[in-house]
């Protein structure tokens, strides 16, 4: 199977999109030795290509990996978050909207899709079916809301 030029897709979709340095292979597996978890591979590729992706109004639509592995360690470890919150430890999260809903990988049990946590309902919501499709959703023309129903 054909590896996605990660960069070159996220141009294509909208080409004022920031791109940064990549990363290293050994910063990655650093980042999964501090997650206890394999990031997805599609993740780590995209990373390989360019440390994060900004998109539409300077949004994170892709956290650089520090930004991952700290999220991450606060979501699933914050004690007022596991008191106003269901349990977030079968989500990876990898990106946000700018507003505080968050993007993530489903990953107990694996899957490529991405959801949607909405912080003010809690909600969980299918809104891509992968990483590719996240990146051609939410780079598109269109405001920081396109996952809204």
């Amino acid at each position: 199977k054909l590896s996605i030029m990660w960069r070159q897709a996220a141009l294509e979709i909208f080409p004022e999109a920031g791109l940064r340095e990549p990363v290293r292979a050994s910063e990655l597996a650093e980042a999964e030795r501090r997650l206890r978890r394999t990031l997805p591979t599609e993740l780590k590729q995209l990373l390989l290509e360019s440390n994060g992706v900004i998109g539409q109004t300077s949004v994170d639509t892709v956290w650089p990996v520090d930004q991952i592995v700290e999220r991450n360690l606060l979501f699933w470890s914050d004690e007022s978050f596991a008191q106003l919150y269901m349990s977030f430890d079968a989500l990876l999260f990898f990106g946000d909207n700018g507003g505080g809903d968050q993007f993530a990988f489903v990953q107990k049990p694996h899957r490529p899709d991405v959801f949607v946590w909405e912080h003010e309902s809690d909600s969980r919501r299918w809104v891509a079916n992968n990483l590719r499709d996240y990146l051609g959703r939410s780079l598109r023309v269109g405001g920081d809301d396109w996952y809204q129903l």
